[in-house]
């Protein structure tokens, strides 16, 4: 079996330094990286299964497109979503890595993946945002996959979002040095 051209987030960042990404590219989803690794661990404590490796690597290209559309790093904009699929999968990532380009905005639809769902938590919850309709969905998802009740996980992982969150405004800071 061939080996996935990314394997690991420094395999991703790689990717994105020859794709031309800016150096305050790399330090936000860096950055996010950070807060979906807090995820990560959470989920692993409570011992549910999922995707980790997809986390990682999601996060660390969500935003690929932005190479094409700089101008969506200042301000919003959807336009980076499908340039950044289309430029992973021209560059042969992963089909379920490069989704994660549209997905971590369009998290709402029901066939987009727990996974899926964590990175555009992460991407919310890095800068201090939080995202009610988001964090129900993620947390329904953990109870279910723990076979309980969403009120039995609610106050864990409602504290472990609030934690993300309040880092925020130091990541923010750090993401305006560069």
């Amino acid at each position: 079996m061939e080996k996935p051209v990314l394997d690991t987030r420094q395999d991703a960042y790689r990717l994105l330094q020859a794709l031309g990404a800016p150096t305050r590219l790399l330090v936000h989803v860096q950055l996010v990286g950070e807060a979906a690794d807090r995820l990560v661990q959470e989920y692993s404590d409570l011992g549910i299964t999922f995707d980790a490796r997809l986390i990682e690597l999601g996060v660390a290209v969500h935003d690929t497109g932005k190479i094409k559309h700089p101008e969506e790093l200042d301000q919003s904009g959807s336009l980076h979503e499908p340039a950044g699929k289309i430029m992973l999968l021209a560059n042969g990532v992963q089909a379920e890595v490069a989704q994660c380009c549209v997905s971590h905005a369009q998290w709402q639809g029901s066939e987009v993946s727990f996974e899926e769902r964590s990175i555009a938590l992460a991407d919310k919850l890095w800068k201090g945002k939080r995202e009610e309709a988001l964090e129900l969905l993620v947390i329904d998802d953990v109870a279910a996959r723990l076979g309980v009740d969403r009120w039995d996980v609610f106050s864990r992982l409602d504290s472990v979002f609030e934690e993300i969150a309040a880092e925020g405004g130091e990541r923010l800071e750090r993401s305006r040095r560069n």
